[in-house]
């Protein structure tokens, strides 16, 4: 740099002498003095940059700041993301040669290179695995989940279940469109839900003056669960579990707040240990306390969602590794409607509530008995089923409409409930 700028200087001094005594000087002379000109003042431009990055990349401070910075930056595409692993160099290599297998004759197929380039978004990363939202070309958005914990079963089998999981079709399930079958890793590929996951809604950080998910909202998607639940008991009657990982954040919501319950019937191929790891099927009690799960696991799921729905309270026994332990929030709606005000139990944020402490007070009901402790206490699901359907937004004026759970009653006040309106337990 500095012998170019040598020679330029040197051209002026020699080739740029004008004016008295000597001849006039011409305009291409005085157009190529000011090109000449901004040539110089750019070149020390760039020596300044270069000198400001030399000493950023010698400041250990500086060099740490700068590459916070770099992080930051989003992925570019759904699978390759920020840094390559041994996985996308995987879907690199593999070109053309890689498909997709749509299990949905009514969809339009598209290659998985074109989901490979599309643009991505992180929707998160859980105990199965990361998910992306990606926009193909058509205009269409999608979710794509990688998961890693599915590699101790055969390329047959898993196509014969995804093929399964094709055909099932139901107003609140999230329909399965295809997948990608790698030993190492699997690609599923299933409908975007716009308004994100019932998790989100209930327990994420919301701006001020936000409103969180009023009463008649919050019944509209319990009903929608327990729909979906009864028509994967239905058409899933060969599995004990026919969910497994019932929880709100596998519960999404589309434009109108109905629920599509996602991640379902996934047990026959997750690896054995991942699932009685992190699968919720396995935080109930039954498995905590004889290794074992029913056809009554989901529902006990079902009910630790509506107390959780109820209560805006997450259950954090969810978060630990292995088996569950105890059911903390069963037990503190236990301890509260038997010890306190019954009112205390309902989330604060919870609006739209007039006039349906009744039907919130029924559906707490309904919560507490599928998560009872004691199996053979527990509800089946048809029953919890036809209790939820009967739930209306309001309370009704006829006092014998209360009369539906027999000699145990129904009419509630804003009082403890007794031993003998709630007949449940649960262990600590």
């Amino acid at each position: 740099m500095c012998v170019i700028l040598c020679k330029i200087f040197a051209w002026m001094a020699g080739n740029n002498l004008c004016g008295e005594p000597l001849p006039k000087c011409s305009s291409s002379r005085k157009k190529r003095t000011i090109i000449i000109i901004i040539v110089v003042a750019g070149s020390l431009v760039v020596l300044a940059l270069i000198a400001a990055v030399s000493y950023i990349l010698k400041d250990p401070a500086m060099a740490s700041r700068f590459k916070k910075a770099e992080k930051k930056k989003p992925a570019g595409n759904v699978i390759m993301g920020k840094k390559e692993d041994q996985s996308s160099q995987h879907y690199r290599k593999l070109g053309e040669k890689a498909k997709l297998y749509f299990v949905r004759n009514d969809r339009e197929k598209f290659q998985l290179q074109e989901l490979l380039r599309a643009s991505a978004e992180v929707l998160g990363s859980g105990s199965f695995g990361s998910s992306y939202k990606a926009v193909i070309s058509s205009g269409e958005a999608l979710v794509v989940k990688r998961f890693k914990q599915m590699n101790n079963v055969g390329k047959e089998e898993f196509r014969e279940h995804m093929v399964r999981l094709g055909r099932l079709s139901h107003p609140n399930l999230l329909s399965l469109v295809a997948f990608y079958y790698r030993k190492e890793e699997k690609l599923l590929v299933s409908d975007f839900a716009p308004n994100g996951s019932l998790a989100s809604h209930l327990h994420a950080r919301r701006a001020p003056g936000e409103p969180g998910l009023d009463w008649p909202t919050r019944l509209k998607i319990i009903k929608g669960v327990a729909k979906g639940l009864a028509y994967l008991y239905n058409e899933l009657s060969n599995l004990t579990l026919p969910h497994g990982h019932l929880k709100s954040s596998n519960v999404l919501l589309n434009h109108t707040f109905d629920p599509l319950l996602s991640d379902y019937a996934l047990l026959p191929v997750m690896n054995k240990e991942h699932a009685q790891q992190f699968m919720v099927a396995y935080k109930s009690p039954e498995f905590s306390q004889y290794d074992r799960t029913t056809r009554k696991t989901d529902v006990w799921s079902l009910g630790i969602l509506i107390l959780e729905m109820l209560t805006g309270k997450f259950p954090a026994n969810y978060l630990r590794q292995g088996k569950g332990g105890n059911a903390d929030l069963a037990t503190w709606v236990n301890s509260v409607v038997r010890e306190e005000w019954t009112g205390e139990v309902f989330d604060k944020d919870m609006k739209g509530t007039k006039n349906g402490e009744g039907e919130m007070l029924k559906l707490l009901k309904i919560g507490m008995c599928c998560c009872e402790w004691d199996i053979e206490k527990r509800w089946e699901l048809r029953e919890a089923l036809e209790r939820i359907e009967e739930l209306k937004e309001r309370d009704s004026d006829n006092v014998e409409d209360y009369s539906s759970y027999g000699s145990e009653g129904d009419v509630y006040s804003s009082r403890a409930v007794t031993d003998d309106e709630f007949s449940f337990s649960v262990q600590a």
